[in-house]
């Protein structure tokens, strides 16, 4: 069957979609010998697909990862600055999966990772609003926090959906607050913090979608249960 080249790649778990597209639009897929065009489909039981002049090497088995990032690690699978990134904490599961979303440098927790670029690609698709929850430690103006984040509607003229928002403790001019959000803007949690004059001291992803970080130690990362893989599908 007859699929666009950009899946095709991501399918063999050679890279994700993305890079797909940029390595097509340099010339570097052919199909049959010819330099593929961005937006064509080929037959990977028919037609010879080559990256590089290399044949793709057959669909892999998919595999689906949950890993608890420390901070300090960035969200990518390689870093022209040196810094240390998720792919190094799960080089231990013997296949090249992809983070699904990001969490920034600073941030910390639940981060899914996945060689099945369709299924990421519904996680991280605007349309799909998947929930996102959020364990904030904050500094600063901290009465009435909760209420007046879940009343940002706005980013730097950025229109966002309403966050649910709990206060977890409080103490002085500190809190730990829940913060659930539907949509993966830039920086979101945080931004979001700023425009009500709190400073964000710690941030954990704890839940996204059907999936808790739950007890998993930080750096360490585990394979989904069939529940939980079918449970995000659905």
């Amino acid at each position: 069957m007859e699929e666009r080249l950009q899946k095709l790649l991501s399918a063999a778990g050679v890279c994700s979609r993305r890079a797909a597209e940029g390595y097509i639009e340099a010339g570097r897929v052919t199909v049959n010998g010819e330099t593929a065009v961005l937006g064509a489909k080929a037959d990977p039981d028919r037609d010879d697909i080559r990256l590089d002049g290399r044949s793709l090497p057959g669909r892999a088995e998919p595999v689906y990862l949950l890993l608890n990032k420390p901070r300090g690690y960035v969200t990518t699978l390689s870093d022209e600055k040196g810094r240390k990134t998720v792919a190094e904490l799960v080089a231990g599961c013997g296949v090249r999966v992809y983070p699904v979303g990001r969490l920034d440098l600073d941030s910390e927790g639940l981060l899914l990772l996945t060689n099945d670029g369709e299924l990421a690609r519904r996680l991280t698709h605007p349309s799909g609003q998947i929930e996102k929850t959020y364990q904030v430690w904050v500094r600063g103006p901290v009465r009435g926090a909760a209420e007046r984040l879940s009343q940002v509607r706005d980013l730097e003229g950025e229109p966002i959906r309403p966050a649910r928002v709990e206060t977890l403790c409080r103490e002085g001019e500190t809190a730990k607050l829940a913060v659930t959000i539907h949509q993966g803007k830039n920086r979101q949690v945080r931004r979001m913090c700023a425009a009500c004059g709190l400073e964000v001291t710690r941030l954990r992803r704890v839940r996204e979608h059907t999936l808790e970080l739950g007890s998993l130690p930080p750096g360490k990362w585990r394979r989904l249960t069939a529940e939980e893989v079918r449970a995000l599908k659905e």
